[in-house]
């Protein structure tokens, strides 16, 4: 009886499938992804670091740690990382970039690769360098080239193309220049100040346990301040990296496919109420109840699983071209296989969610009496009063938790997803249905024929105005936040390099160069809207108590961490605009001498640190001893650009100690500004500055990337809304068939049949997109205002294009599927009906 049912039905019983076969495409495509990104971290993970075993310092090895380093492995290599400004001879361009001077034969696992081949390992024994092919490109470098490091010029010796762990943003962000180690010290960049990174890379004979040695030695490290890292240890931090941005991408493509599959229940609803009459006839002739359900049960399990198949096959398709969409993300070439298991959970999945979204519309049939062959509005079914029905609401409900816990493996993240899914379609839903009934209770009686006939087909029975303002105001709603979101980071940004705002920043200005580069600064009329004096030092105890104490005193939660970096405080006799005291009082000079001196401490550092107001710290300033007394504590606001700090100590105190000074400044145009850098590199190669225009410019090029993967997800559920409003133009055809009669009958034409079609399909999108619009405001607006603490501006002319494109798409799918209704003679219906 299925197989009978379904023979004039099979085109409209796919439609009913189709809305879920883009949510499992894009499933599948994510699974796949997910697990080539797994097996290619896996293969990988050695390029990734280059070595068994790297270990990272903050500060210059003393004897005792170089002794420890020396014993490890079998070869090793040194590298230096630190900023600096570059010079380009041939044009004077010049550009700040993450200098690494490099001793030995790292990459043992990879290699640098050049163009040409070889320079990769040639540079290492002369004065040349490797330039990331960002910076070549830039500027209009070519090998041979001469640049600038320091007080160095390095011959170019190749054009550095990728480097173990390097990806395309770090390389816009922070371009490599590689040179040998050997001249490093002639470059005069190694100044007392100078925040320098130290890596060691190690290798070790074939089949050692590396993991088993370092557990070992994990102490030793410890003690030396040494961080480090294994390919075992690189292996877990690149995979939950990539498996945060699959997660992500999954449920968001999880979103589409609960968008369709409301489709599927709205689609299965009218072809069930269009087949009571045959049901009521089946109901006469002996079927039970039960055995009527599993008739159409058996048609929606075989279309949802050749739709979920279709799907599958797709997502693996499309699962080919993602890695062109995330290239930039990933330090690695990801190569793509068919991950038959990504394609066996599409298909059980689609399969599974098709029935339980079918379900409660076909348990209706239960309900269905003999009585309606003679009068079928005899018996109105009320599934909603239906017990078994609720139940299967709440087995939905639990399949999406389900689902958002697999993903998460957090009950409480699941919890929210879940939430936040179930408020986001009832809020549209709710809104769908107030619209609805506004329409109806504020009828505009005054308006057109045309227009009155249009806006009533909204609330016309089995209309789908609420299903479609789900589907395509979600997706709406999503695209629209991104590009808000967007909006409000970037515009942040701009705000704070605006106006007087500063937009350059010089560093690592030692005492002696201050009064010169003040003078470059007044020579170019630009001003200096701050000089900060940085002294670095580290924390010796707390409370009394040093690292060692803490390590052996396992009760105490006090991390030991915090004696392990070099902290780079400033002294000031006032607060800046971006600083408030929360706690304690704030003392800008120090005149009470042979007492702990008061200093303020970051609001977010000290709870992290487990400081309180009143704890002792005792500083160690670069060999001079001093105790100090937390007197305050401070909320800092890091968004604004200027020099922000977590301990601020008094005037009166650190005047005489070894320094350096950060200004920044504010240049006009970008003519001014090269102008200005190329003198500060000249006269003071050891300055570094930081342009925030083009740390703007790679901010904007960051969010476009990543935008373009989230509305690339996004558009899965614009599409899905799109193929549900096809369904729905489809499945009530045959009601809009005879509405269309009725008006032909009554005289009237094609035209205005078509007037009156296009301005409901109108109705609908700007609806939707208005819906969806709107929602998208509420978030944003929460999220300028709690989580960037930024203000909320309204960007007009990408949402009324959003607004207008939606609407008009709506437009043009209904009329080109409704032609067949416009084309039909009213004698055929009405023959139909006789």
């Amino acid at each position: 009886m299925a197989w009978r049912d379904s023979r004039k039905n099979r085109s409209r019983l796919l439609l009913f499938i189709s809305s879920i076969i883009l949510g499992i495409a894009a499933l599948v495509a994510i699974y796949s992804l997910g697990e080539n990104l797994r097996d290619n971290i896996d293969s990988q993970a050695a390029t990734l670091i280059g070595a068994d075993l790297a270990l990272y310092s903050g500060k210059p090895l003393d004897d005792k740690t170089a002794k420890l380093v020396n014993q490890l492995g079998t070869e090793r290599s040194e590298e230096r990382s630190f900023a600096s400004m570059v010079v380009f001879a041939k044009n004077g361009g010049n550009r700040l970039a993450q200098v690494k001077a490099l001793k030995g034969n790292y990459p043992y696992y990879g290699e640098l690769e050049t163009t040409p081949g070889e320079a990769g390992k040639t540079f290492r024994n002369k004065r040349e360098a490797l330039v990331d092919q960002t910076l070549m490109l830039q500027y209009g470098a070519q090998v041979g080239d001469s640049i600038r490091i320091g007080e160095v010029s390095f011959a170019i010796a190749g054009i550095l193309q990728k480097a173990p762990g390097q990806t395309g943003i770090t390389s816009t962000v922070a371009p490599s220049v590689y040179i040998p180690m050997d001249y490093l010290d002639q470059t005069g960049l190694m100044q007392k100040g100078s925040r320098v990174a130290y890596r060691y890379y190690i290798k070790y004979a074939p089949g050692t346990d590396v993991e088993a040695l370092v557990e070992k030695r994990k102490d030793d490290f410890e003690k030396a301040d040494l961080d480090y890292r294994t390919v075992e240890s690189q292996k877990e931090d690149t995979g939950r990296s990539f498996r945060d941005l699959t997660r992500f991408l999954t449920l968001v493509g999880f979103v589409a496919l609960l968008l369709g599959c409301i489709g599927v229940a709205s689609a299965v609803y009218i072809y069930i109420r269009e087949k009571l009459k045959s049901i009521a006839v089946l109901r006469c002739l002996g079927v039970k109840a039960y055995q009527a359900v599993l008739i159409f049960m058996i048609q929606i399990v075989g279309i949802g699983f050749l739709g979920s198949v279709i799907g599958a096959v797709l997502g693996a398709v499309i699962q080919q071209f993602l890695p062109i969409v995330i290239k930039d993300f990933l330090p690695f070439e990801l190569t793509t296989d068919i991950s038959w298991l990504s394609i066996g959970q599409g298909v059980v999945i689609g399969t599974l969610i098709s029935i339980l979204f079918s379900l409660p519309p076909l348990l209706s049939i239960r309900k269905v009496s003999p009585l309606n062959v003679l009068r079928s509005n005899a018996d109105e079914v009320k599934s909603e009063k239906d017990p078994i029905t609720w139940l299967l609401y709440g087995l939905i409900v639990l399949f999406v938790f389900g689902f958002a816990w697999l993903q998460m493996q957090s009950w409480m993240q699941a919890l929210i997803f879940t939430g936040s899914i179930l408020a986001a379609f009832a809020v549209l839903y709710l809104t769908a249905l107030l619209l609805i009934n506004l329409t109806r209770r504020f009828f505009p009686t005054s308006w057109s024929y045309l227009w009155r006939q249009g806006l009533a087909n909204l609330f016309r029975p089995n209309n789908q105005t609420a299903i479609l303002i789900v589907s395509i105001g979600l997706g709406t709603s999503l695209i629209c936040t991104l590009l808000f979101t967007q909006d409000i980071l970037l515009t942040r940004v701009n705000l704070s390099t605006s106006g007087n705002q500063p937009n350059i920043v010089l560093f690592d200005i030692q005492p002696g160069q201050k009064e010169q580069v003040l003078k470059i600064a007044q020579s170019h009329k630009i001003p200096v809207n701050q000089s900060v004096p940085i002294v670095n030092m580290r924390l010796e105890e707390v409370n009394g108590k040093t690292a060692a104490d803490f390590q052996k005193d396992t009760t105490d939660k006090q991390s030991a961490r915090i004696f392990g970096r070099e902290y780079r405080v400033t002294f000031r006799d006032s607060l800046t605009k971006a600083e408030k005291i929360t706690e304690g009082k704030w003392q800008g000079i120090y005149t009470e001498n042979g007492t702990p001196v008061p200093i303020s401490v970051e609001q977010g550092f000290a709870t992290r640190s487990r400081i309180k107001l009143g704890d002792t710290l005792t500083f160690n300033v670069q060999g001079t001893i001093m105790q100090t007394i937390v007197g305050s504590l401070r909320d800092v606001n890091w968004g604004e650009v200027q020099t922000n700090f977590l301990v601020v100590f008094p005037n009166g105190v650190l005047e005489e100690a070894p320094q350096f000074h950060v200004m920044l400044t504010h240049v006009p145009d970008a003519a001014s500004s090269a102008r200005f850098q190329q003198a500060i590199v000249q006269a003071f190669p050891n300055i570094s500055i930081i342009d925030l225009a083009l740390v703007l410019r790679v901010l904007d090029e960051i969010f476009g990337k990543i935008g373009f993967v989230i509305r690339f997800m996004a558009g899965f559920s614009i599409l899905t809304g799109i193929i549900v409003l096809i369904a729905s133009v489809l499945i009530s055809k045959y009601q809009r068939l005879q509405e269309s009669v009725l008006l032909r009958t009554l005289g009237a034409s094609r035209k205005q049949i078509f007037a009156i079609t296009a301005l409901e399909y109108f109705f609908l999108g700007a609806l939707a997109a208005l819906t969806g619009i709107l929602l998208s405001l509420g978030g944003s607006w929460a999220l300028a205002t709690y989580s960037f603490e930024a203000e909320f501006s309204l960007a007009l002319l990408p949402v009324v294009g959003l607004f207008l494109a939606v609407s008009l798409l709506t437009v043009l799918i209904g009329l080109l599927n409704s032609r067949g209704i416009l084309s039909q003679p009213p004698l055929e219906v009405l023959r139909q009906e006789s």
